[in-house]
């Protein structure tokens, strides 16, 4: 039966050299081939004699035999020990794609127990600096000195993985002691003598090497270098793998990362989208995320008032220091460090422990430390044309600084914060100048609507400036010589202080009230805290009342002014210290060029009305007066139709009950001449008594109460005719006098031949 190790044998590396050589053995039967084939021994000395003649086959002794058998016995051994360490290698390599360093420990044993060595050692060469890995069999001394001399340290051919390195190939020194580059000392520590060491390289270039090293002086044979090559290409992959899915992960990670950072940044345009003007979600959103992705514990978002910052949002802020944050109000940082540091710098800042920093007495920075317990903390400018509007600080509670991807999500973040910022105010601005362009509408319908009457426009004005402005109270005031008079208040004033103004009380224009002063200097003038006002601590009387009565804090006065001459005054005012901004100090100038616009319409509506009415008299009593020239000359020497046109037309005209007319005689008596055509004879008595009477003895026009102007021309005019008319009439030669008791209008007319 066939040895099952021989069996085996033809998969081992053998040389030719080393085959066993073909063994024949016969055994002959009893009796020789004459006895075997029942012949004579002639015939078969006959059969030798005529075949060919036999080699001499040599002979192996059983001792040879079992030599060869242990030998291959021994090498199959180490064959199958070698397939399987490289077998477990591998193995750990597929199960270990993360981590070679399973790999490595696996790899240095096995080479060092499979080549019979006491020191095996794979090291790594990386940024020029070269790291033990791992090793097998060290003394603790030889540890302590590898890790000294060797560790992060540049190769030297002082050893043999440095010596590796360096040449990229094989060093295999049988004797250290006889290599006067070699460390004698390193060499005594270790207890080694003879070392091998192979160069790890991958695409020509060194990433490591390992080494093996025994301790009697004498070479590593070709198979224990071939094995350590196969060990060598094992590291490497192991190496590469790890690379591999280093960069795969690291590229997932930044892959998650950025899809991270995009979902975040949607998110954010998402809230800015749906919430237009409005500010608080979307800085609430930009911390959240800032906060989630960067892995930090709070965030802050402040903005720039001034000279300094105040806080516009916080996230998951421990509530001791909001509580001071919000109490203190306006910040202004030292410029040397944090906030005060990003106005001055323009640049982002990292502390990787803010509690070892110097605070340089800024209270903001100690109480980010001794309240919210912040360690490590980035801050980033919010720029709007390289100009500081804002800040993110974003913050740990534990000493861990900030990667310069989480430093760049957070510029991208105050990036956003100022698009946002930006589209607010620009929305604010187009709100502000709707607002505005309505109210004035407003007002100016109100004027259509309303043409003479300022009151209302006053009130429309006043309501809209108090609304948009948003004041507490608002009142315009209307020159009168040198002093202003209330002409119209909006907003609940205490009566207190309104009933003085409605009572007939006036400010003199030469005072030093805040609205005196704008009148004085004939633009706005804003007082940003009425008790902080000169006026106020002289103990000017209206500033006094103005304070602590309607407790008015903040005010606006713009003169109103045409062709530069003063005509009144726009006061708006706030119960708060609160000034008031450009716009909406331009706002009340626009309203009060229209109060000018509609007090100088009005003026000229009521001109045009009163010369329209005169004209409209001057043309109607035009008609009538053609009225009686047409009947007298229609109806020559008869008085009564004359008589009636006359009272008719004069009645009429003077929106009278009734007229009459009177004629005097010379014996003193008079006739009464009357729409009916009634003919009366009065005594002397009856004519010089009552309303008649005194027209006489005075001789001009007598009225109970004043006549119209307008109206007296008219009588004149029918006077006349009258006289005219009577002067012709025989018996009608002395005197006539024409009396319309209705309107109490008289007039008299004396004529002679």
């Amino acid at each position: 039966m066939q040895c099952p190790l021989l069996a085996q044998a033809d998969i081992l590396p053998w040389r030719e050299s080393e085959d066993l050589p073909r063994i024949e053995h016969r055994r002959e039967p009893p009796g020789g081939d004459m006895q075997r084939r029942g012949g004579s021994g002639q015939a078969g000395k006959r059969q030798r004699a005529t075949g060919p003649k036999a080699s001499k086959v040599p002979t192996t002794s059983g001792a040879d035999l079992q030599e060869q058998l242990e030998r291959r016995t021994r090498e199959l051994d180490e064959a199958l020990q070698q397939q399987a360490a490289t077998s477990e290698v591998l193995g750990i390599i597929r199960r270990s794609p993360a981590d070679a360093q399973p790999v490595f420990d696996a790899i240095v044993q096995s080479a060092a127990r499979l080549c019979g060595a006491i020191f095996g050692g794979l090291h790594l060469y990386e940024n020029d600096r070269v790291r033990m890995v791992a090793t097998n069999n060290l003394t603790p001394k030889a540890t302590s000195q590898l890790h000294e001399i060797q560790q992060l340290k540049r190769p030297e051919r002082s050893n043999g993985a440095g010596r590796a390195i360096l040449d990229r190939a094989l060093i295999h020194v049988p004797d250290v002691f006889k290599d006067p580059e070699y460390s004698r000392e390193f060499a005594l520590a270790g207890g080694w003598r003879a070392v091998l060491a192979l160069p790890l390289l991958c695409d020509g270039k060194p990433v490591g090497a390992l080494s093996l090293a025994k301790a009697e002086p004498t070479p590593f044979s070709d198979r224990q270098i071939q094995l350590l090559k196969t060990f060598a290409d094992q590291a490497v992959i192991a190496i590469e793998n790890v690379r591999l899915f280093e960069t795969e992960q690291t590229r997932t990670r930044e892959l998650s990362e950025s899809l991270e950072q995009q979902t975040a940044t949607s998110e954010v345009l998402q809230i800015i989208s749906k919430s237009p003007g409005e500010l608080e979600p979307v800085f609430e959103a930009m911390l959240r995320n800032a906060v989630h992705i960067c892995g930090a514990k709070f965030g802050n978002m402040w903005l720039r008032d001034g000279d300094g910052f105040r806080i516009g949002a916080m996230h998951g802020t421990p509530q001791a220091y909001a509580d001071f944050v919000r109490s203190q109000g306006v910040f202004h940082p030292d410029p040397r460090a944090g906030l005060g540091a990003i106005l001055r710098t323009k640049q982002p800042f990292q502390y990787e422990d803010a509690a070892a920093g110097p605070t340089y007495g800024d209270k903001a920075r100690q109480a980010i430390v001794d309240l919210a317990g912040a360690r490590t903390l980035i801050g980033v400018p919010m720029l709007k044309d390289n100009e500081v509007i804002g800040a993110i600080g974003v913050y740990r509670q534990e000493v861990r600084p900030f990667t310069e991807k989480q430093i760049e999500l957070v510029e991208n973040f105050a990036a956003q914060a100022v698009i946002a910022i930006e589209n607010t105010r620009l929305l604010s601005e187009l709100r502000e100048s709707l607002q505005q362009q309505t109210a004035t509408a407003d007002v100016l319908k109100v004027i259509s609507t309303s043409p003479g009457e300022l009151e209302p426009v006053f009130r429309a004005m006043l309501e809209n400036a108090t609304r948009i402005c948003d004041a507490s109270y608002g009142a315009m005031w209307l020159r009168e010589g040198d002093a202003f008079r209330n002409a119209a208040f909006h907003g609940a004033l205490p009566a207190a202080f309104t009933e003085q103004w409605r009572s007939g009380m006036m400010t003199r224009l030469d005072s030093n009230t805040p609205l005196a002063r704008a009148a004085q200097s004939r633009k706005p003038l804003q007082v940003a805290d009425l008790r902080d006002d000169q006026a106020y601590r002289d103990g000017q009387p209206l500033t006094v009342t103005a304070a602590d009565v309607a407790g008015i804090r903040t005010l606006l006065g713009v003169p109103m002014l045409k062709d530069d001459e003063l005509v009144g005054a726009i006061a708006i005012y706030r119960k708060e210290v609160r000034p008031f901004t450009d716009k909406q100090v331009e706002l009340v100038k626009n309203f009060a060029a229209q109060a000018v616009i509609a007090i100088e319409n009005a003026r000229l509506l009521t001109e045009l009305r009163q010369r329209t009415d005169d004209l409209s008299e001057s043309l109607e009593q035009q008609t009538a007066t053609s009225e009686v020239l047409k009947v007298i000359s229609s109806s020559p020497g008869e008085l009564e139709l004359v008589f009636n046109s006359i009272l008719e037309n004069a009645t009429r005209i003077c929106d009278a009950k009734f007229g009459v007319l009177w004629q005097r005689f010379d014996d003193g008596t008079a006739r009464l001449f009357s729409r009916a055509l009634a003919y009366l004879r009065y005594s002397q008595s009856s004519y010089s008594v009552g309303l008649i009477g005194r027209a006489r003895s005075v001789r001009s026009t007598v009225s109970l109460k004043p006549a119209s102007a307008s109206i007296l021309p008219t009588i004149v005019q029918m006077n006349a005719i009258l006289v005219t008319i009577l002067w012709r009439l025989p018996g009608l030669n002395s005197a006539a006098s024409g009396h319309c008791s209705s309107c109490r209008c008289l007039r008299r007319t004396s004529w002679s031949a």
